[in-house]
């Protein structure tokens, strides 16, 4: 039975969008699989790894009939790939294995039988519902996710807080050395909610949502979120767990503060970086009125200073900083200004936007 008929393109845009999350290794072999099913013109491909899910629809099928398959995500992508981008591509299910062909390049692959593959349940009902630009939405993500915990035995910090809150929705990521902070505000209000969307999401998001003005529905709820854009729906479990208070995390009332250009502190950072060490990423900063000194030593005896001038007539702080927690949000920045503000030498730094509350970080000094 044909499935599918369509260009190599047509056909390998919804496997992109949907292989992103699929495992190489799993202890369930058809998780290595996606979901094809075929209801006349219309073809679903859906894949999970029981965390997340994703489908996508395309009218891309061949003939009235109803039917479904799994087959390896991986194979099926890379030998799309290597076909010519001119030339139809058909898809062919017979006898439980799936025939791609186009020109006189022809595949066959072995497929494991649609009613074994575990799909995720999608709630029956959500708390609450926000619509946002897609572009909105991804840039609320960019603006936090490089400070998500990893993999911490903190399990709730692999991952985002996604705040509803009167008419902000608010994105926290903290990975217990530093903190970031971005809100945007939406159209509609909401009674308070906190969710944490698993760290894995977060990074398919980014890949997924794009710079447009197209909407993106996202549906909270209580173990569960879904979005929902264009052509895709993603389905996620969320984190169980109490996030931190990160409004008890971000200073207040610092009296040290000054403006320096984004760029400038970037490349005085890069080139101090350069002189330590890969288990010692420390940096000094000597922060005086008019100046900073920024430098940076390693186990050789090397030794880097940067100095810049800095409109600044506060106390003398003499303080380190991991430098990667710096760089990570000057390189994530896109503005000409940044505004820094210090307590002490032994307080928590806060860096935001010149006139712009809508973002802040924080990062722990470090001992030098």
């Amino acid at each position: 039975m044909q499935l599918v008929k369509s260009t190599r393109d047509t056909l390998l845009r919804p496997l992109q969008i949907v292989s992103g999350i699929v495992e190489r290794r799993h202890t369930m072999p058809i998780l290595a699989n996606i979901l094809i099913r075929k209801n006349g013109e219309s073809v679903s491909f859906l894949s999970t790894d029981t965390e997340v899910q994703i489908t996508t629809l395309a009218n891309i099928g061949s003939g009235p009939e109803e039917t479904g398959t799994t087959v390896a995500a991986r194979k099926l992508l890379d030998i799309l790939r290597a076909l010519p981008e001119s030339g139809d591509v058909t898809m062919t299910l017979l006898n439980k294995r799936l025939t791609v062909q186009s020109g006189k390049s022809r595949f066959a692959l072995q497929t494991l039988a649609a009613e074994e593959f575990p799909t995720v349940s999608v709630a029956d009902s959500y708390n609450a519902s926000v619509t946002l630009p897609q572009k909105t939405l991804k840039h609320l993500f960019n603006m936090v996710h490089f400070a998500m915990a990893q993999q911490d035995i903190r399990y709730y910090l692999n991952g985002l807080l996604l705040v509803l809150d009167g008419n902000n929705v608010i994105a926290v990521a903290t990975d217990g050395h530093r903190l970031a902070f971005a809100q945007v505000k939406a159209e509609q209000t909401f009674e308070r909610q906190e969710v944490i969307i698993p760290r894995k999401t977060i990074l398919e998001l980014q890949r997924l949502l794009e710079e447009s003005d197209e909407t993106v529905r996202l549906d909270i709820a209580a173990s569960q979120v879904k979005l929902t854009f264009a052509d895709i729906e993603l389905v996620s479990k969320l984190v169980e767990g109490k996030f931190p208070d990160y409004t008890r995390v971000i200073p207040k009332g610092y009296k040290n503060d000054f403006t320096i250009s984004r760029e400038e502190l970037l490349r005085s950072l890069q080139r101090a970086a350069i002189m330590t060490s890969d288990k010692f990423k420390g940096v000094r900063c000597l922060i005086a009125p008019g100046s900073m000194k920024i430098s940076s030593t390693n186990a050789d005896q090397e030794e880097a200073v940067e100095e810049l001038e800095i409109d600044y007539g506060g106390d003398a702080i003499d303080i380190g900083f991991n430098v990667t927690y710096l760089l990570d949000v000057l390189n994530n920045l896109k503005c000409d200004q940044v505004n820094i503000s210090l307590g002490d030498s032994n307080s928590s730094a806060l860096i935001s936007i010149p006139e712009n509350g809508d973002f802040k970080y924080v990062v722990m000094p470090m001992r030098i």
